[in-house]
């Protein structure tokens, strides 16, 4: 297991590439995303999306979710209605998860079974930001809330000594809140808070 210190503000593009090249090889990491930490790995990694439903005893019904570089990688992942499109462009990037209906582009084995619905992100991390540009493609990505819990791990010591010999690397990228993202559904254009978390919510509450 590698443990990389990346700097949150300028993160160094040696170790940014040395972890993208753990993703490529299937590797499962740990990540700062905007708040708390995140677990990820390449989109069409099988292998490693099954070790992280197992680290999280997750079933087959949880939404995962895709971290995108911009509205327009996200795009290509999900069909987005009008109105939705501009709920987007106001909230992102940012602490916000927006489910909405996939395109043929996301692998079946990400989307909910049923709803054929996918999670999608823009970061605002820079971390989160440099491994996406180093990847040229989308994470795969699920909020670090271990089995039991509530809430997501920030304390990337805590992670380490808890997580260590199941993943491939963890990013130290400093410490993080106890939030998690703010979940929102987009599906049918229609607003719908799944998750209360990080990000302000009143404008899909409203909506």
């Amino acid at each position: 297991m590698k443990f990389f210190q990346i700097h949150a503000e300028n993160p160094q593009p040696r170790l940014v590439r040395q972890a993208v090249d753990v993703i490529r090889k299937g590797g499962v990491i740990i990540y700062p995303a905007d708040n708390s930490y995140a677990m990820g790995c390449g989109v069409g990694e099988k292998t490693a999306l099954d070790r992280i439903r197992q680290i999280r005893r997750l079933d087959d019904k949880h939404n995962f979710t895709l971290l995108c570089r911009d509205l327009s990688e996200l795009g290509l992942y999900a069909k987005v209605g009008t109105s939705a499109f501009r709920l987007l462009k106001a909230h992102l990037p940012g602490p916000y998860t927006f489910i909405l209906d996939a395109t043929r582009e996301v692998p079946r084995m990400l989307m909910h079974p049923k709803k054929r619905t996918i999670g999608l992100r823009v970061p605002a991390n820079p971390i989160a930001q440099a491994l996406l540009e180093e990847l040229g493609e989308p994470l795969m990505s699920v909020s670090l809330i271990m089995p039991g819990t509530s809430e997501p791990l920030s304390d990337p010591y805590e992670i380490r000594d808890l997580l260590e010999n199941q993943v491939d690397l963890i990013i130290d990228g400093g410490y993080g809140t106890y939030e998690a993202t703010t979940v929102v559904s987009l599906v049918d254009d229609t607003p719908e808070v799944i998750r209360f978390g990080s990000g302000d919510a009143s404008a899909f509450v409203d909506a």
